[in-house]
């Protein structure tokens, strides 16, 4: 049986961006994180936690946190957005190679805003693989130049979302340097399976984010054509065991790839008042040490 570590990330403090006054401030993340009970975390928005190596790790060093993966946007499918991309990537992998992190976390730019009106033609096949060439080409550099695993990320109005979006991404691209984050509430949102992901992909999956979807308020959200922040306002991310997918099962699908995977928790919530995600956090990693088929922390 394989390994799965739980951890968890500043998505759910509520934290959406590198600076916003209605976030939880990094230092109450850091200490609630660590009062919660997890031992490892994401870096989240590049620049919401100190970008100085030497401060941020003394930062973790002295609450007992070490670092899985930094995570940052892509919008490579663009003619002409190697640079941009790049300069954004290299920032965040610098950071977490000097964390000791093994991965980082690429998630695709958006079709539609989060009003849910479309801002970009979805891709047709000859996008998708020009997008797949261009990301295996980023993983292969960020693995020469900084030692990390490219975990690549579907993302709800993102331009790889559903299940035959990802399933094509999988095949576009090389798995020697880009790989699946498998997020749980994102391929649900979607309509897709986790399981068959797992089932279909056991050499793809390199990288997990746990979360669950409230099918009723998904369910609005669809009938409304709700983008994906209004979505999350309503709650459509809620707190396990409340949603779907069902965790155990996958839990233990992970398991049975006889791999080390990191499955982090996310809930996406913003905004959100700064009391409420410790209790949630406290919840949903007892429920995940007794439902999760021996994952550990």
């Amino acid at each position: 049986m394989g390994q799965v570590t739980i951890g968890s990330a500043p998505d759910s403090w509520g934290v959406w961006f590198a600076d916003d006054p209605q976030q939880t401030p990094w230092e109450r993340f850091l200490d609630e994180v660590a009062t919660a009970g997890y031992r490892r975390i994401e870096l989240g928005p590049y620049g919401y936690l100190p970008t100085d190596p030497a401060q941020l790790k003394e930062e973790l060093d002295k609450r007992g946190l070490e670092v899985t993966a930094g995570t940052i946007f892509e919008h490579l499918h663009r003619p002409d957005s190697w640079d941009s991309t790049w300069r954004d990537v290299s920032a965040a992998a610098e950071l977490t190679a000097a964390m000791g992190a093994k991965h980082l976390v690429v998630i695709p730019s958006m079709w539609r805003d989060s009003s849910g009106q479309v801002i970009e033609p979805r891709l047709d096949h000859e996008g998708q693989a020009w997008h797949g060439r261009q990301m295996t080409e980023l993983g292969r550099r960020v693995a020469a130049e900084y030692g990390l695993k490219t975990q690549f990320h579907p993302h709800a109005d993102g331009h790889v979302d559903t299940q035959d979006t990802v399933e094509r991404f999988l095949e576009e691209t090389d798995g020697e340097y880009v790989n699946l984050c498998l997020d749980t509430g994102h391929i649900s949102y979607c309509g897709g399976d986790n399981l068959q992901l797992i089932r279909d992909y056991p050499d793809r999956i390199g990288y997990v984010h746990l979360k669950q979807v409230d099918p009723a308020v998904l369910a609005t959200v669809e009938e409304q054509g709700l983008g994906l922040d209004e979505a999350v306002k309503l709650g459509v991310m809620c707190e396990p065991p409340l949603g779907v997918p069902d965790l155990p099962p996958v839990l233990d699908a992970l398991a049975g790839l006889d791999v080390e995977l990191f499955a982090i928790v996310e809930q996406d919530m913003y905004p959100c008042a700064r009391d409420v995600p410790l209790p949630i956090a406290e919840r949903t990693l007892t429920y995940l040490k007794t439902h999760g088929g021996g994952v550990a922390v």
